[in-house]
């Protein structure tokens, strides 16, 4: 699948789409394209059969588009391992390290074993060494200490995408993303 970066209306880095609901926003009127892939929406014989039809447009995938109308932010920031790792920075919350999104997990402070909740409040991204070592416990009966108390978050950055490596990022989307996030090499 290819997916299409939507820009809001400053031009500031707001999801990833597919291409397909990229098109819909773009018929709606809604969003106009900034940015194509070289690939073509048709085929090359449905290119060549339009082409005889007398059409003169062919649209290709959509790699980069903005919206129209003003993006509302104002919702509650919905609870999702993204978002955990987000509020985290990428970082482990014991030993501090900041590592890409596939060396990281969420731990539970409070293990569910022990009454812990799924909630902003007991979720913490840890590395994977870290989460062995405490293992079932908590940060005190483990001797481990969290580096910030986890917290239910007013507001995100206005992005959180996280790119564990340059090849991960369409060539189509870094003019659009250098203001916003940091690649991070391998």
């Amino acid at each position: 699948m290819t997916s299409c970066l939507v820009l809001d209306m400053g031009y500031q880095p707001h999801k990833v789409i597919s291409w397909q609901r990229a098109v819909t926003l773009i018929l709606d009127l809604k969003a106009e394209i900034l940015k194509e892939y070289d690939e073509p929406l048709m085929t090359k014989e449905q290119a060549k059969r339009a082409d005889a039809s007398g059409w003169t447009v062919i649209l290709k995938i959509p790699a980069v588009i903005r919206l129209l109308q003003k993006v509302s932010r104002k919702r509650a920031v919905r609870f999702s391992r993204m978002n955990v790792l987000a509020r985290d920075q990428w970082q482990c919350q014991y030993c501090g390290r900041k590592l890409p999104t596939n060396k990281l997990n969420y731990d539970h402070v409070i293990p569910r074993s022990q009454g812990g909740k799924t909630i902003w409040e007991n979720i913490v991204t840890s590395c994977y060494e870290c989460n062995e070592k405490k293992e079932n416990r908590t940060p005190k009966q483990a001797g481990m200490t969290l580096r910030n108390t986890p917290v239910r978050p007013k507001s995100l950055p206005i992005i959180a995408m996280h790119f564990d490596n340059t090849t991960s990022v369409p060539e189509a989307w870094r003019d659009f993303l250098y203001w916003n996030i940091a690649l991070e090499e391998g």
